[in-house]
């Protein structure tokens, strides 16, 4: 056999191992997973998590989501975004025991979040986002696990239950979302931080940074420079002019 035809076969085989692991890798990464977007999610403060819920089946389509919280770790407020041609509904539990969260006795923590599809399902080859509020966010684990069971208008139900194990993922991962220390990220807020605008408190106002100090002073600058370019160009002008009468004055 030639070295051409070697080489050949060869590339054939690669493309088709690269084809494989992409297929593999889209399908194992096509199930219900939990985002925080754009900041990250302090213990003890408030934060959103969206949860995207793409459909695998073919010939069936989504039409109902139900996300539930560890009774381990409770939390006590949620609030759900609305989804046009969806219902949402917040089921609370009663804790075994109260605990203590911002310094406030709490008896009743989150137990479930269920998206109901009423006329509007996601379709095969569609996901949809569905976005919660909640808070306060537990402060005595690094991560909280979200179980969610998403359910088809042809029968079968998906659960995705399983925690991550170090090294390997699961064939049915439950979202789950990382949790920082407070005062790590200054939009997640702190134990002691007010309820956000999506929780029913005030807008929260950025505070101005180092940078938009920097940049109004370059600005600043660079407008009194502009300024006394201009009156340096105005006062040639008029020296040049001065100058130009004195001379014709002499040859008169």
């Amino acid at each position: 056999m030639s070295i051409k035809r070697l080489v050949a076969r060869a590339g054939v085989v690669t493309a088709a191992a690269g084809v494989a692991t992409l297929l593999g890798t889209g399908l194992a990464s096509a199930h219900v997973t939990a985002k925080v977007l754009g900041e990250t999610a302090a213990k003890g403060g408030y934060t959103k998590i969206t949860f995207r819920v793409p459909n695998e089946e073919e010939n069936a389509g989504t039409v109902k989501l139900e996300v539930r919280f560890p009774a381990e770790f409770p939390i006590s407020g949620a609030r759900t975004k609305p989804v046009a041609g969806w219902t949402a509904q917040i089921t609370k539990v009663t804790l075994d025991k109260p605990v203590m969260i911002n310094n406030a006795e709490v008896k009743e923590a989150v137990g479930s979040v269920t998206w109901t599809a009423q006329g509007t399902r996601i379709n095969p080859g569609e996901f949809q986002e569905f976005e919660l509020s909640v808070g306060p966010l537990p402060t005595n684990t690094d991560e909280l696990v979200m179980p969610a069971i998403q359910t088809y208008d042809n029968g079968v139900v998906a659960a995705w239950d399983e925690p991550a194990k170090e090294g390997e993922e699961p064939e049915h991962p439950a979202p789950a979302i990382e949790l920082v220390a407070a005062g790590e990220d200054q939009h997640g807020g702190g134990a002691d931080a007010a309820e956000p605008e999506s929780m029913g408190g005030d807008f929260e106002i950025a505070p101005v940074s180092s940078t938009d100090n920097a940049a109004r002073w370059l600005g600043g600058a660079g407008l009194v420079v502009g300024t006394l370019g201009v009156g340096f160009g105005v006062g040639a002008t008029m020296r040049a002019r001065r100058t130009a009468t004195v001379k014709q004055g002499d040859q008169s």
